[in-house]
Formats: C-alpha cells, sequence, structure tokens
C-alpha cells in the first residue's frame, strides 16, 4: 500500500478555529474512506451477512454500527434535532461484547441490504459535514464542548476499523479479495533469538488531565502512579518461530500450562495453535486480511491472553525462571526507557503503527526502540492487568458504557497498538481491553519478575441499599443539608473538649465516614455494625483509598460515582481506624475503655435496646461521653413493641424515646448537651429524596 499518511488525532486547542474544523472535517472523511475501502476486500454479499465467528455479529452490522453511533450521539448531545432512520439506528446500536467463549448469539436479524446501509452512511456523511461546516467552533475543545462528540464518532470508527479488520481476517478465504489499500509486508527472514534485557527500577505516572491536548476515552483520564522494581524483559516480541516451540512441546496439550479459565476454554475450542496459523500439509501458513502466506518466523505471534500465559508458564518451567506477562505499569516503563514519543503528524512513526508502512505484522527486528524492539506498534501486547480505573475516574455523560462495562477482573488491557491502530488506539495514553479469549492483531512480549502483579480494584458497588449509604457516607450533599456522620463527628469532637481523646466506638458505623472523620481527633477509632456489607465499604477505603459505585437515577438508568480518603481529607487517619462486625446488643468485653461512644441512628433499629443502654456504662472510662442519636423511628420489624423505649403511652401519659433515656441512663450519666436536631437527606434516585431529623444527645459518665 501506499505510504500516504493516514490523518492523525487533531489537538484539541489552537488559534484558528476555521483551520481546526479543517482539520477535524479531514480527519472525519479519511476515517469514513477508509472504513470503506476495509469493506472493499469483501469478495460477494454473503461476505457481509455470514458471520465470521459464532460469538459476532456479521459484518454488516459493523458497517452499521459506526455510522449509527454518529446520529445517535449527536442527538443526545442535542447537535442534531431529528433522527435520518430509526429503525437503523436502534438496530444497529449494541454491539457484541461475547461473555464467554460458548456465548453464541443465535438472534436472527432482518439486515438491511448492502445499498441501504451504505446509502445510510453517505447520509450521515453528509449531516456531519453539514454540521461541521455551520456548527461554532470554540477552542480548546473538551468534555462540554459539543465538538467532543464528534471526536468521539471518529474515534469510535477507528476502533472498529481495526475489529472489524480482525474480523475480515477470521472470514472463510473464499468472501475476501485482495486490494491496493490493504497490501501486507512481503519482508521476512530468520527469527532472532529472543533474550531478557534488564530493566532498572523507576516510577511510572500515568493518566490524562482534564485539560488534555489529545481526545482520550474515559478510563485514559485521572492518576496512578507506581513505584517499579528491577526486571528483566523479552527484547523483542515473541515471534511465530519461538512460540512454535511451545507447540512443539505439545504445549497446547499440557494442562499444568494453562490456568483455569484458559484450560476451560482450550477444551471448548479444542484448539492446537494459533487461530491465524494454517496448517497446509506438512507445513505451516499465516492468514492475514486477505490472503494466507508461508508462515514468516520472524513476525511476531498473535494469541489470546490464554495462549499467551500458557507459553509463559512453558517457559518459566523450561528456564527455571519467573516468567510471566508484563503489567500495565511495566509497559509504560519499557516506553520510557525506550525514550519513545508520540506518532508524528508529518513524517512516518518509528513502528509499524497507523497504517503508515503495511497492512500486516512485519519481522520483529525492523523498528526498534532504545535496546528493545516494538515496545509500540506491529502487535498489541497483552498484559497481566485486568482494566480498572483510574483514582479519579469519571464517566462521560454521553457515553456511560464505554469502560464501565469492562471493570469486572475480565477484560486485561492490551498495550502498544498494531499495524492497523491509529489516531487514540496509538497514543501511549490509550487503554483497551478484551476478554481473555479474544483475538486481536495481538501478541506479547514476556518478563521475569519476583514482584507479584498487583490487582487494582475495579468493582463498582450496585446494591441498591450499599450505594444509598455510600452516597449518605462519602457523597455528594442535596438540599444544603450538611453531611449527617460529618456533623456528627463534629459534634463529638466539640463535646470532647479537653478530655482524652485515645480510644473511640463508633457504634452502628455502617459505611464508616463518622470512624474516618473521629480519627482525626482521637488516637484510634473502632467502628463496628451488624452488617459486613456495611462495613465492607468502611474496610475498603481504609485498605485501598477507594470507593466506587452507582447510584440509581432512574428505572435502569445508573451513574457512577468514586470517593477517595484523599479528597475527603481522610488519608492520613486511615491507619487509626478498624472496623469488625458485632451485635451492639451483645458485645465481646474487649470494647472498653472508651473515651468516647457514637451511637447514630442506632438504637430504634435493636431488637433489645435497653441490653445495651443498661450496660454500656462499662464500655465507657470516667467522665467520658457517650453520643446517642435517632429519629426515634420504632418499627416492629426491627424491635418488638415490648421493647420500645419509648414512643408509647404509659398509663395515659405520653412516653418519649427521650424520656426512656433519661430513666435508664440516670444511674450512670448525666445529660450535658441537647436534645438537638440533626437533619440527614438519603437519596434514593435522582428525584426521589428521604429526609429526616435524628435526635441527638450528649450525655457524660458520672460514676
Amino acid at each position: 500500500m501506499a505510504n500516504k499518511l493516514f490523518n492523525r488525532t487533531p489537538l484539541l486547542s489552537g488559534e484558528n478555529a476555521v483551520e481546526k474544523k479543517e482539520e477535524i472535517l479531514s480527519y472525519f472523511h479519511a476515517t469514513l474512506d477508509r472504513t470503506e475501502s476495509l469493506f472493499e476486500t469483501l469478495l460477494s454479499e454473503e461476505s457481509y451477512f455470514k458471520k465470521s465467528i459464532p460469538l459476532r455479529h456479521p459484518l454488516i452490522f459493523y458497517l452499521g454500527h459506526t455510522s449509527t453511533f454518529f446520529i445517535n450521539k449527536l442527538l443526545i448531545s442535542g447537535l442534531i434535532k431529528e433522527r435520518l432512520n430509526p429503525k437503523m439506528e436502534s438496530m444497529f446500536a449494541v454491539g457484541v461484547d461475547e461473555m464467554s467463549w460458548d456465548d453464541l448469539t443465535l438472534g436472527d436479524y432482518d439486515w438491511p441490504s448492502i445499498k441501504e446501509v451504505y446509502s445510510y452512511r453517505k447520509l450521515m456523511r453528509n449531516t456531519v459535514s453539514q454540521l461541521l461546516t455551520k456548527t461554532e467552533l470554540t477552542l480548546p475543545i473538551n468534555w462540554d464542548n459539543p465538538w467532543w462528540i464528534v471526536l468521539m464518532g471518529i474515534e469510535h470508527e477507528l476502533i472498529h476499523l481495526e475489529t472489524s479488520s480482525v474480523l475480515v481476517r477470521q472470514h472463510e478465504i473464499k468472501y475476501v479479495k485482495t486490494h491496493a489499500d490493504w497490501e501486507p509486508c512481503r519482508e521476512s527472514s530468520n527469527a532472532p533469538l529472543n533474550e531478557l534485557i534488564n530493566v532498572a527500577a523507576g516510577k511510572v505516572k500515568i493518566g490524562k488531565n482534564e485539560d488534555d491536548l489529545i481526545y482520550g476515552w474515559d478510563n485514559e483520564f485521572g492518576y496512578h502512579e507506581a513505584e517499579i522494581g528491577p526486571f528483566q524483559a523479552s527484547k523483542y516480541l515473541v515471534s511465530n518461530q519461538e512460540f512454535l516451540e511451545f507447540i512443539n512441546a505439545d504445549g497446547y496439550n499440557t494442562d499444568k500450562f494453562w490456568e483455569e479459565e484458559g484450560l476451560a476454554w482450550l477444551e471448548h475450542t479444542g484448539a492446537q495453535n494459533p487461530t491465524f496459523w494454517v496448517k497446509s500439509g506438512a507445513e505451516w501458513k499465516l492468514r492475514l486480511i486477505t490472503e494466507e502466506i508461508s508462515m514468516p518466523w520472524d513476525w511476531p505471534v498473535e494469541t489470546n491472553y490464554h495462549e499467551a500465559k500458557a507459553f509463559c508458564n512453558w517457559k518459566a518451567e523450561a528456564t527455571n525462571q519467573p516468567i510471566r506477562l508484563p503489567t500495565e505499569d511495566e509497559w509504560y516503563r519499557l516506553y520510557n526507557i525506550a525514550g519513545l514519543s508520540e506518532v508524528p503528524k508529518n513524517k512516518q512513526a518509528e513502528a509499524n503503527i497507523h497504517l503508515d508502512y503495511f497492512a500486516s505484522s512485519c519481522p520483529v527486528t525492523k523498528f526498534k526502540h532504545g535496546e528493545f524492539f516494538d515496545i509500540v506498534g506491529n502487535a498489541w501486547q497483552w498484559t497481566e492487568t485486568p482494566i480498572y480505573p483510574f483514582e479519579g475516574f469519571k464517566v462521560h455523560p454521553l457515553y456511560d458504557d464505554f469502560t464501565t462495562p469492562t471493570f469486572d477482573g475480565r477484560h486485561n488491557i492490551i498495550k502498544g497498538g498494531s499495524w492497523i491502530s491509529c489516531g487514540n488506539e496509538s497514543l501511549k495514553s490509550s487503554r483497551y481491553a478484551f476478554r481473555r479469549h479474544f483475538f486481536q492483531h495481538a501478541g506479547f512480549r514476556y518478563v521475569s519478575a519476583n514482584t507479584p502483579t498487583i490487582k487494582h480494584g475495579s468493582h463498582y458497588e450496585t446494591d441498591k441499599l450499599l450505594t444509598e449509604y455510600a452516597e449518605f457516607h462519602y457523597g455528594d450533599t442535596y438540599f444544603g443539608v450538611p453531611n449527617f456522620p460529618v456533623e456528627l463527628a463534629k459534634i463529638a469532637i466539640e463535646a470532647m473538649g479537653n478530655r482524652p481523646a485515645q480510644k473511640a466506638l463508633d457504634l452502628g458505623c455502617a459505611s464508616g465516614r463518622s470512624t474516618f472523620e473521629l480519627a482525626q481527633h482521637f488516637d484510634h477509632v473502632t467502628g463496628i455494625d451488624f452488617s459486613a456489607r456495611f462495613i465492607g465499604q468502611g474496610v475498603q477505603l481504609a485498605e485501598t483509598g477507594i470507593l466506587r459505585y452507582t447510584l440509581q437515577d432512574e428505572g435502569d438508568l445508573i451513574s457512577y460515582k468514586e470517593s477517595t480518603l484523599i479528597s475527603l481529607g481522610l488519608d492520613h487517619v486511615k491507619n487509626k481506624v478498624e472496623f469488625y462486625q458485632g451485635d451492639a446488643c451483645n458485645l465481646k468485653p474487649i470494647y472498653a475503655g472508651y473515651d468516647l461512644i457514637l451511637a447514630s441512628n442506632l438504637i430504634d433499629r435493636l431488637y433489645e435496646p435497653s441490653k445495651l443502654l443498661t450496660a454500656i456504662h462499662e464500655r465507657v472510662i470516667k467522665g467520658g461521653l457517650l453520643i446517642i442519636a435517632s429519629p426515634y423511628t420504632w418499627l416492629e420489624e426491627h424491635t418488638k413493641k415490648e421493647e420500645w423505649i419509648g414512643g408509647f403511652k404509659q398509663d395515659g401519659e405520653n412516653v418519649s424515646t427521650l424520656d426512656g433515656l433519661k430513666k435508664i441512663l440516670a444511674s450512670h450519666f448525666k445529660l450535658i448537651q441537647g436534645p438537638q436536631a440533626q437533619p440527614f437527606v438519603i437519596r434514593e434516585t435522582s428525584r426521589k429524596f428521604q429526609h429526616t431529623l435524628s435526635e441527638v444527645t450528649v450525655w457524660e459518665k458520672i460514676d
């Protein structure tokens, strides 16, 4: 193919808005042209409608999907007001990310004709072109700028340019034809002998800022840094020749080399070699996009994660070294020491990337990067790291399901890009992840390291009650009502005055915000709650410093939230707190000697509140404080009526809960503050909230 440079992703800033509009318009048309050029490799009408693999839609879907994506997103953003074709914009809206290798999609779709889809693409192209011409552009372009949506559509098209090329490559050879725009590399020689090269320890810092000058997907934003210990990394990507050694060692039939998930995939598929290898008599061939060629043994092998991991396990046994795939952080370390920079705007990249050279891989010896080869380009590189959100991760409101469905521990990050990775995909900051059985133009290099890989937390709490309490404790304030757990801690700390502040107990701590807040004054704070699920949120924050959860907005619509101890100003107290599950009516004797006990919204939820209240003096030092906060919402589902300490009539007179508290606590405590009403708001949905008043009383132990 000709080496005319394919348009680079534009900078989001500039001095001339007219020129920037022209640049983006050119980028838009070049991207659509390249996609349509790829689909010209399909030989017949059947090629569009026959599935390449059972787990994915036929290729006609992907031709329509990227077109309707533009219109659907522009409609949501308000940049256009009317649909072009509601049926297509519904049918082509959602792709397939198979959950597992046996997750067959058997739906029978009434696909439109090829002509209809191309007509839609032409109409969409004209619509967007007119929009780009007429819509005012204000620089720089950021998330809130309507032009961000246009760039989102272009970069989305480029993602599917690559994934569609994989599906074309997986088609039977009879369904494709050669094309001048998709000419592969014709170079091949003997494969090099791979070797491990030392990499010194160092630090990596990853993550885009909101004012970054290049478009990025949501998972690229935020902040992450890590200290990387010394390790060794393979000089080259694993070549077809090097991987053949694993095959000849009967690696595909040796269970011990395969992880549990990989072995299940292997048993289901019966694979005996990489998916793009083709046996022709006694010889091996390699399937490219439109042809099969004699095996280029010095090109990078392309595998899924399971095969790459099995190879590493075999290599570890064969060499008696701790061989594994690199982590995402280790890949960044390799990038940094290689002295690489981004793909240049006006000349070819120093790597087989961005369609600058070939429509295929090339020898692993062709592009040198420092002491290594192919740190970027040629083939994506599998890592050990399941994708996770950086600290400060936010979901873009117009594409809230781009990344979040992959935060499941089952999608591993690939780095470096392949020969067809364009635009955002070619950037150092790009973060793409696929299920481990997935095939891409992806291979791997290996590392030797004694340090274990770190599993980053990516889970978003979705249980409705738990997410409501996570927001109640660590989220936003609503209607001007201050954070309730924070206010209780303030009341407690102010009431303590000059009293000793060594130990505090947050009884009924729920998600633990008051526990952390009290630790700003006390040397040590224990949080106890009957629900292990609630205290799990406090434990997670203390251990990882971050808590992620979803919030119901309306119906099935949700938003994503993240709270960190750093952002709350509480990171410095995480070593002063501990959380335990416990029954407030039956606490262990070790929970004693406290300078303060806070019982928040607890007593009206106990099965026998008097059992706690009559013995709680044994757990507070003389002169220490007991703070009780409660809305006094007595319900028989929690507390039998005969156990209520107030909220009833006795001998014809009203008995309030405060009356009951005074009666029970009088022998050992005196009321020194309150009662005072403390409001709180619990968010249920974006339009439904609970507004409650809790009564707070402060008691001092007198004996």
